[in-house]
C-alpha cells in the first residue's frame, strides 16, 4: 500500500469520528424530558429524575457490557483493568463470519500470522479456551469454525493470574451456544462462487413447561473449492446440548460436538516470494496435488455445574475432555532448485497427531461486603503422539515448475522411512486467588495470583530415548480502575506470565533444565462514552517484556541455550459509534513495535534488523451499516488493513487493505444476506514464513448468498 492510500485511510478514519460527533449532536432532540435532570412540580419544588441512556445499534448489538472471562467473575468491562475485546454474535452474523479468520479486523492488535494461527500484540497465539477451558478440537493446522459460538473474547497480554501458562499477547476464549429457555429454530441455505453450498439447523428450547430442563441441537455442513490449485474443503458439525435447573440453586449444561473437516490439496502452505514480497509464481499455485489432504476427526464433551449455597457465596465446576486425529499427506517446499529457478524441491509428509486431553476446573465465589473474592483450581492432563515418514527427491519426489506446474507423481511410487515417533504427556495442576475490592464508588483495585506445577514426559521411540521435565511457574496481576465522570474511566495494570518450555528441547541443553519463558506487561487504558452514549471510544497503551527464549547456541548448534529477550509495545484505539440513529460503525486501530533485544543470528525465528516476524506496524479494520427500517433492509461496508510485516528470514510481506460489503432484507421470518469478502479480488499476501514456505495468500474474492428462516 502505498503512503498516499494510508493517509486517505486515516482521513477516513477522522472523518467517521468527526462526522460522528457533528451529526450526533445534530440528532440530539430537545425534549427537556429526556435530556433535563430536574423539573418542577405544582408547588415549585425541583424534582430530580433520571437521566434517559439512549443506546443506537452499535453500542446496543456490538458493544457487551460485562464478561467474565477477564476475571472469572460477572464483571463489567469498564471495571476490569485490562483490555478486552468481545465480539458479540450480532457483529458475527452482520459480517457473514464463518471462521475466525472473518473476524481479525474487528480485533485491534490481530491479525493472521500462519495456518490457524493469529499475531496478537506482537506475539503468536495458537491456544484457544472454550467457555474458560482448556481444549481446543481444532488444535493443530485445522482452521475454527464458528457455528457453535456466540461470542469471541480476547483478553489482551499475559493472563497467567487466572489460567497458567500461555502466550504473552493474551488469550482467546469461545463462548458456545447454550440451550435457551424460549423456543428458537433456524434453517439457513448459503450458496456462493467456487462452488460454495452449506446448510444448517439449530434447534434450541425447553422440554418442559417449565422450561427448567432445555436442550440444543445443531448441524452444519458446507463444501467449496478454492482459487489455489487442487484445494477442496469440507467441514461437518454436530453440535448437541442439555441443562437442567435442577432447583433453585443448581444448574447442570452438558455439551457434545463432532467436528470433521476435510481440506484437500493441503495443509497449504504459502507462495515463494522475492526479498520485496513478490510472489515468484501466480496465486493460484499449490505445491501440493489433488491426492494430497489434511483431515481432522475431533470430539468435544463439556459438562458443567453452578450452585449457589446462598446469596453471597457460589461455585462452579467444569469438566472439559476433547480427542482429536489430524492426518496429513502433502507435499512441502523444501526449498529453489539450484539448477532451475522456476522449480521448487519437494519432500512429502505422511503426518498423524492424535491428541485426548481432559480439564476439570472449580471456582468458589464470594461476595462479601466491597469484595468479591475467587478461588479456584485446576488440572489439565494432555496426551499426543506424532507418527511422520517423509520422502524427498531421492525417494522419487519430483521438482514442481512454478509457472506451469505438473502435479503427475504417484505417492505409492516413493519410498516412506519413519522420521519421527514422538510421545508427549503434559500434566499441569494450577492454584489461584483473587480479590475485586470496590475501595469507593468509583475505584475499584483488582489483584490475583497463581501457582502452576507442570509435568511433562516426552518419549522419542526412533531413538528410544525419555526426557521427564517438571518446574513451577508463578503468575500475578494488580491493577485498578477509575470513574472520573459518566464519560471517562481510566485503568492500568501490570500483569505476568510464563510458558515452561517443552520436554523435548530439555535435551537440547547445554546447562540444564531451562527456566520457563517469562513475560510482564504494563498497561494503561482509557475507556470514553460521549453524545448521551452514541460514541465509546477505548484507548489502550502497552509494553510486554518476553524472556528467556531458547536460541541456538553459538558454539553448537546442536544445542540450545536461553537468552532471547522481545519486547512489544504499542497503542490500541478502539471505537463504537452510532453516527445517526441509521447509521453505526466499528473501527479498531492498532500500532505496535516488536523488536528482538537479544538474540544469535543463527536462530530464523529472529528477524532481521531486531524487527519481529509478522508483527505490522499499523492496523486498521472498519465496519460500518446503514439501516432502511422502512424496507427492513441495510448495507455495510468493511475495511481491512494491514500494514507491511517481514517474514521470519526477514523478507518483506506487503501491506494490503481489502474491502468487503454486504445487503440484508428481512421478510416476515425470512432473512436473506448477500455478503462480498475482497470486494476488489485483490492478490495479497497475509503474512510470511521462510524463503522456502513464502508468503501465505490471502483469500480472493468470495461472494455469499445467505437465506435463513425462523420458525
Amino acid at each position: 500500500m502505498t503512503l498516499k492510500t494510508s493517509l486517505v485511510m486515516m482521513q477516513a478514519l477522522g472523518a467517521i469520528v468527526f462526522s460522528t460527533l457533528t451529526l450526533a449532536e445534530n440528532t440530539i432532540t430537545n425534549d427537556n424530558a429526556l435530556h433535563d435532570t430536574n423539573e418542577q412540580n405544582s408547588d415549585g419544588a425541583n424534582i430530580e429524575l433520571e437521566t434517559l441512556q439512549v443506546e443506537g445499534r452499535a453500542l446496543s448489538y456490538y458493544k457487551e457490557d460485562e464478561a467474565t472471562l477477564a476475571t472469572k467473575t460477572a464483571t463489567p468491562i469498564d471495571k476490569t483493568p485490562q483490555s478486552i475485546q468481545v465480539v458479540t454474535e450480532a457483529l458475527i452474523e452482520d459480517q457473514g463470519a464463518r471462521q475466525i479468520t472473518d473476524l481479525y479486523r474487528s480485533i485491534s492488535g490481530m491479525s493472521q500470522n500462519n495456518v490457524s494461527n493469529v499475531t496478537l500484540r506482537g506475539f503468536s497465539q495458537d491456544e484457544i479456551l472454550y467457555d474458560g477451558m482448556r481444549g481446543d478440537p481444532f488444535s493443530g493446522f485445522s482452521i475454527p469454525q464458528l457455528f457453535t459460538i456466540e461470542q469471541v473474547q480476547v483478553l489482551k497480554g499475559p493472563a497467567g493470574a487466572l489460567y497458567g501458562a500461555g502466550e504473552p499477547g493474551g488469550i482467546i476464549n469461545y463462548v458456545t451456544k447454550k440451550p435457551t429457555y424460549e423456543q428458537k429454530n433456524t434453517l439457513k441455505f448459503s450458496t456462493g462462487n467456487k462452488d460454495f453450498l452449506s446448510g444448517s439447523i439449530e434447534s434450541s428450547g425447553p422440554v418442559n413447561e417449565e422450561a427448567s430442563q432445555r436442550y440444543r441441537v445443531g448441524v452444519y455442513s458446507d463444501g467449496q473449492d478454492s482459487y489455489r490449485n487442487n484445494v477442496e474443503e469440507e467441514n461437518r458439525i454436530i453440535d448437541l446440548g442439555y441443562a437442567w435447573d435442577i432447583d433453585s440453586n443448581n444448574t447442570l449444561n452438558l455439551q457434545f460436538t463432532d467436528i470433521n473437516q476435510h481440506i484437500s490439496g493441503a495443509r497449504l502452505r504459502g507462495i515463494p516470494t522475492d526479498d520485496d514480497g513478490k510472489f515468484l509464481a501466480d496465486t493460484s499455485w499449490n505445491s501440493n496435488s489433488s491426492r494430497d489432504y489434511q483431515e481432522l476427526d475431533a470430539q468435544v464433551l463439556q459438562a458443567s455445574l453452578d450452585h449457589d449455597f446462598n446469596s453471597w457465596l457460589t461455585s462452579n465446576i467444569t469438566l472439559r475432555y476433547f480427542e482429536n486425529t489430524e492426518t496429513q499427506k502433502y507435499h512441502e517446499v523444501t526449498g529453489i532448485s539450484s539448477t532451475d529457478s522456476d522449480e521448487v524441491k519437494r519432500q512429502y509428509r505422511d503426518q498423524v497427531r492424535n491428541k485426548k486431553g481432559a480439564m476439570i476446573a472449580g471456582n468458589l465465589i464470594a461476595e462479601k461486603g466491597n469484595h468479591t473474592i475467587l478461588v479456584g483450581a485446576d488440572y489439565y492432563h494432555l496426551y499426543s503422539d506424532f507418527v511422520y515418514y517423509r520422502s524427498n527427491a531421492s525417494s522419487g519426489v519430483s521438482n514442481l515448475s512454478l509457472s506451469n506446474p505438473q502435479y503427475t507423481d504417484n505417492v505409492s511410487d516413493y519410498t516412506m522411512p519413519l522420521y519421527k515417533d514422538e510421545e508427549n504427556v503434559l500434566q499441569r495442576i494450577g492454584i489461584f486467588a483473587q480479590d475485586q475490592w470496590a475501595i469507593t464508588d468509583k475505584l475499584d483495585l483488582t489483584a490475583g495470583v497463581r501457582v502452576d506445577r507442570y509435568e511433562e514426559k516426552y518419549t522419542d521411540k526412533t531413538s528410544d530415548t525419555e526426557t521427564n521435565y517438571n518446574d513451577i511457574g508463578y503468575s500475578t496481576r494488580i491493577g485498578a480502575t477509575y470513574e472520573i465522570n459518566q464519560h471517562i474511566k481510566p485503568y492500568t495494570s501490570i500483569s505476568t506470565g510464563f510458558v515452561p518450555q517443552s520436554a523435548s528441547d530439555q535435551e537440547s541443553s547445554s546447562q540444564g533444565y531451562f527456566d520457563p519463558e517469562e513475560s510482564h506487561q504494563i498497561e494503561a487504558g482509557l475507556r470514553t462514552y460521549w453524545l448521551e452514549n452514541k460514541l465509546n471510544v477505548n484507548i489502550a497503551t502497552y509494553r510486554i517484556i518476553r524472556e528467556n527464549i531458547l536460541q541456538t547456541d553459538p558454539n553448537d548448534s546442536d544445542l540450545l541455550i536461553s537468552v532471547g529477550k522481545v519486547r512489544s509495545q504499542g497503542i490500541e484505539i478502539d471505537v463504537m459509534a452510532d453516527i445517526t440513529s441509521r447509521w453505526v460503525a466499528n473501527l479498531s486501530y492498532a500500532y505496535n513495535d516488536t523488536v528482538v533485544k537479544d538474540s544469535t543470528d543463527a536462530d530464523i525465528q529472529f528477524s532481521h534488523n531486531d524487527r519481529f516476524a509478522n508483527t505490522p506496524y499499523n492496523q486498521l479494520g472498519l465496519w460500518t451499516r446503514y439501516d432502511f427500517p422502512s424496507i427492513d433492509s441495510s448495507i455495510a461496508f468493511g475495511a481491512d488493513y494491514v500494514g507491511d510485516q517481514i517474514n521470519r528470514q526477514g523478507q518483506t510481506v506487503k501491506p494490503y487493505a481489502i474491502y468487503d460489503a454486504s445487503w440484508q432484507t428481512q421478510y416476515k421470518d425470512w432473512k436473506l444476506q448477500l455478503n462480498i469478502k475482497n470486494l476488489f479480488d485483490k492478490e495479497y499476501a497475509v503474512s510470511g514464513f521462510t524463503k522456502t514456505n513464502g508468503s501465505f495468500v490471502g483469500e480472493r474474492r468470495r461472494v455469499y448468498l445467505t437465506a435463513a428462516y425462523d420458525f
